[in-house]
């Protein structure tokens, strides 16, 4: 190990030290998380100042860093199952069965799928204001390789229908997606815990004492889960350090400054998708900018991340304890935002890519039929996408292989693929927030007290002034 290396460690663990006495000192959850993304941007540059892009000092100090940042990430995964089980199981209970579910699930999947579409029109009209095309680009090694991997891929994409992927939602083996083996395991135990839920409803009035000692167990282990949820969250402003340092400090900025049209039209893209999100919450009687304030924490987590399903633990306090959003719709919310309906990654990114790749093949990409065959298949694909890294690439040869378009000069944005992902699991992870709340405002369910209370409620349990 060599000195620089040391001494990078050395800083990373002074700074862990920092944000450790900014816990000890009560500051809010809010700052903490904050002060970690700022140390992380301005120690990450100054990493990438000193040694340079591409440094084998950073790509070594990165590997340790990871153990905070990837770790504190598995740590989520680790609680997603559980969380997820133990609250959609405990909303049914509280629901007395499926009066409600219906309702709920629909409601939810409606604003997701609605906002996809919206999220694909906006892609493809940044793309067009922009100017963006394919043609043109040059490709080095890492770009080529990334072509070919790919086209590899394509053959299991194409292989994917609707229809299977529908199937791929049912739980043969309910255990096997407890592990969260597929792509679709997180929905899988949705409706796991739903069949479970209806049918210890279904004994309640034929066998009450064990339908009683049932629904006790379910709120032991909710109390045992949640709290287990509040252990791993106290630990975010490290892991946002960890993870902002290593985008910073591992990133091309020539390659960047190359794409920098894209990354530009990316972003606009993608505030104006938060503005209409905004735009709607503030249609169902919810104040936009005191919403906006109340997810700011989670939304710095997904963009430092870059995962939606390990912004499931987070996302779903968030809705409850700052929102005043019920457990049960909070749940189904990120389960299912997690999967179906990324705004950010399954429909701004595959529509700008479509739109862009389109002139390449004589097409024209302003053709109103080309449009609404875009908008369909985007809003369509959209079901199924993971939230986990890769979600935007499977979701993009989707829709390519669907439009008979090359998916090999997708390959073309690998060198600023982490800087826009970030970005598009941000808006993703809104998305889900946002059917969260205007489900639960629809249905009359939204705590009004908790979501207009001047106090902050800090994920990791404490609670501080505004």
């Amino acid at each position: 190990m060599t000195l620089g290396i040391v001494t990078n460690l050395a800083i990373f663990v002074g700074l862990i030290a920092f944000l450790y006495h900014m816990q000890n000192k009560h500051y809010s959850f809010t700052k903490r998380v904050f002060a970690g993304l700022g140390l992380g941007i301005a120690f990450g540059a100054a990493l990438q100042i000193f040694y340079g892009s591409g440094s084998e000092v950073i790509k070594t100090s990165i590997e340790y860093f990871d153990i905070v940042g990837v770790g504190y990430v598995r740590l989520l995964q680790m609680i997603i199952i559980p969380l997820v089980m133990v609250s959609i199981i405990s909303a049914i209970l509280k629901l007395n069965g499926g009066t409600s579910l219906g309702k709920i699930s629909s409601l939810t999947l409606g604003v997701l799928i609605v906002t996809t579409m919206i999220a694909a029109c906006v892609g493809i009209l940044m793309a067009q204001l922009f100017g963006l095309t394919a043609e043109g680009l040059t490709s080095g090694a890492a770009e080529m390789a990334r072509a070919k991997s790919l086209e590899s891929t394509l053959s299991n994409v194409e292989a994917m229908s609707f229809a299977k992927l529908m199937i791929e939602f049912i739980p043969a083996n309910p255990f096997l997606d407890m592990t969260g083996a597929r792509r679709t395991s997180t929905i899988a135990v949705v409706i796991f815990s739903i069949f479970i839920g209806l049918s210890a409803t279904g004994i309640a009035k034929k066998k009450p004492e064990i339908f009683a000692q049932f629904e006790s167990f379910i709120k032991v282990a909710q109390t045992i889960v949640m709290r287990m949820v509040t252990l791993v969250l106290r630990l975010t402003p490290f892991g946002v350090l960890a993870l902002m340092t290593k985008v910073i400090s591992g990133s091309n900025y020539t390659d960047i400054v190359n794409l920098a049209n894209f990354v530009f039209a990316s972003y606009a893209a993608l505030i104006l998708m938060f503005i209409i999100h905004l735009a709607l919450v503030a249609m169902v009687g919810i104040n936009p900018l005191r919403h906006l304030k109340k997810i700011i924490p989670v939304l710095a987590f997904a963009f430092t991340s870059r995962t939606s399903a390990g912004s499931i633990p987070m996302n779903v306090q968030t809705q409850e304890k700052c929102l005043g959003i019920p457990s049960g719709i909070a749940n189904f919310a990120a389960s299912f935002g997690s999967t179906i309906g990324q705004n950010g990654c399954a429909g701004i990114y595959p529509a700008m890519l479509a739109v862009m790749i389109a002139p390449t093949v004589g097409i024209n990409p302003m053709d109103i039929g080309f449009l609404c065959t875009l908008v369909a298949i985007i809003t369509v694909s959209s079901f199924g996408v993971a939230g986990i890294g890769g979600g935007a690439t499977f979701a993009a040869l989707i829709v390519l292989s669907a439009m008979d378009m090359p998916v090999a000069l997708a390959g073309l944005l690998i060198s600023i693929e982490p800087l826009i992902d970030m970005g598009r699991t941000a808006l993703n992870v809104s998305g889900s927030i946002t059917a969260g709340t205007i489900t639960s405002k629809v249905m009359g369910e939204t705590d009004m007290t908790i979501f207009n209370s001047d106090g902050v409620v800090n994920l990791d349990g404490e609670e501080s002034a505004a």
